[in-house]
């Protein structure tokens, strides 16, 4: 056995521990042997009679026979280093295929393209992401940048790194492609914006190239993900013409999962029915998919299905049922599948279930057993750590909130974007919240380059609000390149809560121009915000042009508000016709809100039309009677109360 070793391989140096390389004078002392041996006679043929007998010792996994005979040989070539290599890679022992790969540029030999599409591969793998770049300026200076194999390497290189531009810039660079190189760039599909997927299909289509069955899973998981169900649907055409959405359980499992991702569960059902039964995949496939739609007894009967024939659910079905089980806060589900995943072992040391676990029981307000699983994990893992921080924050603890962000720095287990937009959230809510705790989560955000995430800055940007720093706000706002309808909401929520209705008004109509479709609580905010700044037209066009324009139907939060709006300025009969049309209006609450609009201003007529309509609503509750007893007797012995 070796000790650790320092390898140095061009420009790259780095510390791999070998398990099972031989003693380092052995491998250094046949670089000193005489190279003029190499062309004595029938050397060359002993050299490509052993890269036979090696490459066959690691097809065979005989890892040790194969260094062996490396060991014993006067005389390599660039095809013995690479049979090594790659063999060492193939076998699972990637440490020790870069350890031989340092060896062989020391020594003098020179990468060929495979070497280099080799090595790429491992540092891509291994997240050995520094020494890959350092590979790359050897792959220039030995002019092979070009070549298709290691621009394939290069690109998964880049993928892996999240510089999905400089990879798409590789790919266009590269003088051939085959499909081999598009599943490259295409494993990286999801990471792409909208139009980049639509261009690359298109593209592929125009250079025609053929696809194989893997580049039909990365594009129709790309197209499922942004719910492209017609390029989808066209896909899927091909697949049936080339016979593969039944032949092959991977392109049939990748139909399930995109036609649940595009809210088509009939179809993603009838792909599932043409898979074998012996496909556990599929099965835990629809289980996860039906349970992330809310379909709880479509999931239910999958699963107890699946129980029925034997399969045994993967982690990613108790994920699913578990997530299930807090959305509909279904205590007595997820108990159930707790005593489940307790019985199969999933328990122990999955971060994945433990996450869920703590998850469900915080959402359903068992806040003590989310504790409980968090304090008995045997690695608190990031996962389990922002599992528990977002029960915390839904339970509404957010001090605790505060304080876990505060141990996960001090135990060095690290904070992401969850971590910090659900901390920046508790810090504006609770009672110690300042301007200057917020500036530290803010400063936080930007040294760990999180500054620029959306779910954080819109968390910043809510923070500052409460606190009235608009100008903050917008500073955070600014700095995003790209802002979405999540972004463009709450920085109007941050004008709206600080009644600036104007400057609502303008960001709605610069949202709009970016081609930026406002959702529900868009509107909301901009009509409280014209509520709280008495812009009675303006709220009447906002709100008229939710339906007219936008295709919104505005629901009782709308309602209310615009009845609010109308009833501060005395637009009582408006605001009466306008709740009579809402389908909202047998709300009692609503009513009660108008009515106390009709008291303040003194309006006897319009205050017993609805007193009538609230007392019919709810005539055994006694505090509608008690509301409505300003409207019933004398009306002018009772106008002058001031209060309800």
């Amino acid at each position: 056995m070796r000790k650790k070793i320092l390898v140095s391989f061009g420009p790259v140096i780095s510390t791999f521990t070998p398990t099972f390389v031989r003693n380092a004078s052995t491998t250094a002392s046949f670089f000193s042997q005489r190279f003029d041996s190499y062309f004595q006679p029938n050397s060359r043929d002993r050299v490509y009679a052993c890269n036979r007998d090696i490459e066959a010792h690691m097809k065979h996994g005989s890892i040790e026979s194969a260094l062996k005979l490396f060991d014993e040989m006067p005389i390599r070539d660039i095809i013995t280093w690479n049979i090594l290599i790659s063999g060492c890679k193939r076998n699972g022992f990637s440490r020790e295929a870069l350890y031989y790969y340092g060896q062989m540029v020391s020594q003098g030999f020179v990468e060929s393209s495979s070497t280099f599409s080799t090595v790429l591969g491992m540092f891509s793998d291994e997240g050995l992401h520094q020494e890959g770049l350092q590979v790359h300026s050897r792959v220039v200076v030995l002019g092979l940048s070009l070549n298709m194999y290691v621009g394939s390497a290069l690109i998964d290189l880049y993928m892996n790194m999240g510089l999905v531009n400089f990879a798409l810039r590789l790919f266009n660079d590269l003088p051939e492609r085959n499909v081999a190189t598009w599943n490259q760039l295409l494993r990286g599909f999801g990471e792409f914006g909208i139009s980049h997927k639509l261009e690359l299909y298109f593209r592929m289509k125009r250079e025609g190239v053929v696809p194989n069955q893997l580049t039909f899973c990365y594009l129709i998981r790309g197209f499922g993900n942004e719910r492209f169900a017609n390029e989808g649907k066209e896909l899927h055409s091909y697949a049936i013409k080339m016979g593969w959405a039944e032949s092959d359980v991977f392109v049939s499992n990748s139909l399930v999962d995109f036609y649940c991702a595009c809210g088509s569960l009939i179809d993603a059902k009838r792909s599932f029915q043409v898979i074998p039964t012996e496909d556990v995949i599929s099965w835990n496939s629809l289980v996860s998919i039906y349970a992330y739609n809310g379909l709880a007894s479509n999931a239910l009967e999958i699963f107890s299905m699946m129980q029925v024939w034997g399969k045994k659910p993967s982690i990613r079905s108790f994920v699913g049922m578990l997530n299930l089980s807090s959305g509909n806060v279904n205590i007595l589900l997820g108990k159930q599948v707790h005593c489940f995943v307790l019985k199969l072992g999933f328990d122990h040391g999955n971060s994945y279930i433990q996450s869920a676990l703590i998850d469900m029981y915080g959402k359903c307000g068992e806040i003590e057993s989310s504790v409980s699983i968090y304090e008995n994990v045997p690695r608190r893992t990031l996962e389990v750590c922002n599992s528990l921080m977002t029960s915390f924050a839904w339970c509404g603890i957010v001090e605790d909130v505060i304080e876990l962000f505060g141990l996960m720095v001090d135990e060095a287990i690290g904070f992401d974007e969850v971590s910090l937009s659900t901390t920046v959230n508790a810090m504006s809510k609770s009672s110690c919240a300042s301007l200057k705790s917020c500036k530290l989560l803010h400063t936080c955000a930007v040294k760990s380059g999180f500054d620029l995430n959306h779910a954080v800055s819109c968390s910043l940007i809510n923070s500052y609000s409460r606190l009235g720093h608009v100008k903050s706000c917008c500073q955070v706002f600014e700095q995003l390149s790209s802002p979405n309808v999540i972004c463009f909401t709450s920085i109007i929520s941050a004008h709206s809560r600080n009644k600036m209705g104007m400057e609502c008004l303008k960001l709605l109509e610069v949202m709009i121009n970016e081609g930026l479709k406002p959702d529900k609580v868009t509107f909301l905010c901009v009509l409280t915000a014209c509520n709280y700044s008495g812009m009675v037209q303006e709220g009447k066009m906002v709100f008229d042009s939710m339906k007219s324009v936008h295709g919104i139907d505005p629901d009782r939060q709308h309602f209310a508000c615009m009845v609010d709006l109308l009833g501060h300025r005395g637009l009582l009969e408006e605001a009466e016709r306008l709740l009579k049309q809402a389908q909202f209006n047998n709300d009692s609450l609503i009513w009660s809100s108008l009515l106390r609009h009709c008291r303040t201003h003194q309006n006897e007529t319009v205050g017993r039309r609805i007193t009538q309509i609230v007392t019919k609503l709810e005539p055994e509750n006694p505090a509608v009677w008690l509301h409505t007893s300003n409207f019933i007797g004398n009306w002018q012995e009772r106008c002058n109360w001031k209060y309800i």
